[in-house]
């Protein structure tokens, strides 16, 4: 007898709910500010992007999935990561709070 497949939502799929029916009640309640909110999210999306790829550029052999995810890689494999992180929560700050 074949395994019988459970259907499985994606992650994050409540948040993406609850973000539209914000964005439902911010049409209901005040709709002159969805410009002002779509601008926001279109910079927020910019900057993430522009900050991925400012990372790549500036570290283009240091990757964080070029490390183990176990072993003695495993700080490097963090400290990657958490300097890309950096990298793009700097890129966002600059971007969003610039304009």
């Amino acid at each position: 007898m074949p395994a019988r497949r459970t259907f499985a939502l994606p992650r994050l799929t409540l948040w993406a709910i609850v973000a539209v029916i914000l964005l439902f009640a911010i049409a209901m309640v005040s709709p002159q500010q969805l410009p002002v909110v779509l601008y926001k999210l279109a910079l927020v999306t910019l900057a993430s992007v522009l900050g991925y790829w400012v990372d790549r550029s500036l570290f283009p052999y240091d990757r964080p999935h070029t490390y183990a995810e176990t072993g003695e890689d495993l700080m490097p494999r963090g400290l990657a990561m958490l300097r890309r992180a950096l990298i793009v929560l700097a890129c966002v700050l600059g971007l969003t709070l610039g304009l």
